[in-house]
């Protein structure tokens, strides 16, 4: 049952700009994601804090919008997918205010959970709104821009945080990362409240929150405990929150297995092939974005770049995930899962070489150096991006697509807040032995995980469905 009438077919004029609200919606999020990459040397010096809220300040964004992404679809489907918009960009912006004018650590933190939990309304409507009122030649010219715009809104955030911390805007250092958000969020508001269009609403849609809140909890509990306790020591505090995550995550897959329309469909869990899917995904991205993290600090902190110099030495970084996405997208039907085979040996080559190079040159490492190892890194990241999910969706039927695209998009969400934060606190951790032994403490772990993800390639389904554009 639907509670408003079925929206007329949009003009070309409104088809486009419907397009570029939810495109600056869209770089908002990616870029802050990834933005803070760059920025969390000057933050922390800036804000007078421990090295140890460094973890924080990706984590925190990622896992509020992980944890609440498939929340998020189902309140839009329900409430309205305008509406559910317009709330949630709303808030991102409020969140990045809060941010950009944060006088501490702390409170920068809660306005990262703040963008993240907004972000998690924004984020799942603008797609939603497109494939229900484009009309189907304009949907698949929009997507022909779309997927290659995200593509570098995702990687330019770095590379635009390092500009603008150096180029030190009314002298607020670090702040105007955030602060932009105001300026694109505002522009992303007029263009919607004229030209978005208004997709029915779903009333019957019921919405697990019981399952949600459990989820949201598991995931704090386990990071807070994991991060605190590497980066802190092992105490009665960060030993419980451990203890509690995981009953918590335990009570979540009880609460999936009974309730009625739970977050994560039963059939796609039973799926052996998309489980595979999910935990090599999980690895993947985890181990990712850490790296990324981790690899922006090593420049800064330890080879001594200003924050420009640290983005413009991950620009090969950048045109490898672009050189690695064109390759997944000639070749995905064709290798199925010996693609993402591909992309996890090609990962072990780029974190051993970049290991070797560390270990060779210390705080010496040149840029030719950087530039091998990083491009053959962003290739590696660029085919495992485009492949593993896409190879998860093999074997499923049509039907369970969409809440399999979902659930995907979630987990990935959470994987890069777990993996910014675990990966960016054994850095941290060992910190204080020097840059080099943090730095090849890291790189040891990634090759570790990459290693183990290697066992479970073979669970895949052989198939893979084509990646949209």
């Amino acid at each position: 049952m639907t509670t408003t009438t079925e929206t007329p077919p949009l003009s070309t004029r409104a088809v486009w700009l419907t397009l570029i609200v939810v495109l600056l919606a869209d770089a908002m999020d990616l870029m802050d994601a990834t933005i803070a990459n760059v920025a969390a040397p000057s933050i922390v010096k800036e804000l007078g804090v421990s090295e140890s809220v460094i973890p924080w300040l990706g984590a925190s964004y990622a896992l509020a919008l992980g944890s609440l992404l498939v929340l998020g679809g189902r309140i839009g489907d329900k409430f309205g997918q305008r509406r559910t918009f317009l709330t949630g960009l709303i808030g991102f912006v409020v969140g990045s205010a809060l941010a950009g004018f944060a006088p501490s650590a702390g409170v920068l933190i809660t306005a990262r959970v703040v963008q993240g939990a907004f972000g998690a309304l924004l984020i799942p409507q603008g797609m939603a709104i497109m494939a229900a009122t484009f009309p189907k030649p304009m949907l698949q010219k929009a997507f022909a821009v779309f997927a290659p715009l995200l593509g570098v809104f995702a990687v330019g955030g770095p590379i635009l945080g390092g500009l603008i911390i150096d180029a030190n805007i009314f002298g607020l250092g670090w702040r105007p990362i955030f602060l932009i958000n105001i300026v694109l969020g505002g522009i992303a508001l007029v263009l919607a409240l004229g030209y978005l269009p208004t997709v029915p609403a779903h009333r019957s849609t019921r919405i697990d929150l019981i399952g949600s809140v459990l989820l949201a909890l598991a995931l704090f509990g386990l990071l807070f405990g994991l991060v605190t306790g590497s980066s802190d020591g092992w105490n009665a505090l960060t030993i419980s929150s451990v203890i509690v995550g995981v009953v918590l995550l335990a009570l979540f897959g009880w609460r999936q297995a009974r309730a009625d329309e739970p977050l994560l469909p039963r059939s796609l869990l039973a799926n052996r092939g998309f489980t595979s899917g999910l935990i090599v995904g999980l690895c993947v991205f985890a181990s990712f974005s850490g790296l990324m993290y981790v690899i922006s600090l090593f420049f800064q902190l330890g080879l001594g770049y200003t924050p420009t110099e640290a983005s413009l030495n991950l620009i090969p970084l950048t045109v490898g995930i672009m050189a690695g996405s064109g390759i997944a997208n000639a070749l995905i039907l064709k290798l199925g899962r010996r693609l993402v085979l591909i992309g996890m040996l090609t990962t072990l080559l780029g974190t051993g070489l970049l290991l070797v190079f560390v270990l060779a040159s210390g705080i010496h490492v040149t840029w030719w150096q950087n530039l091998i190892a990083t491009s053959l890194l962003g290739i590696a990241a660029g085919i495992c991006f485009n492949s593993v999910f896409n190879t998860a969706l093999g074997n499923l039927k049509p039907e369970e697509a969409g809440s399999a695209s979902g659930s995907l998009s979630a987990i990935q969400q959470i994987a890069n807040g777990i993996g910014s934060a675990l990966v960016t606190t054994i850095f941290i951790g060992t910190l204080a032995n020097g840059t080099v032994t943090a730095m090849t403490t890291t790189l040891i772990v990634i090759l570790a995980v990459a290693a183990l993800c290697l066992l479970a390639v073979p669970l895949l389904p052989r198939a893979a469905v084509a990646i949209e554009e």
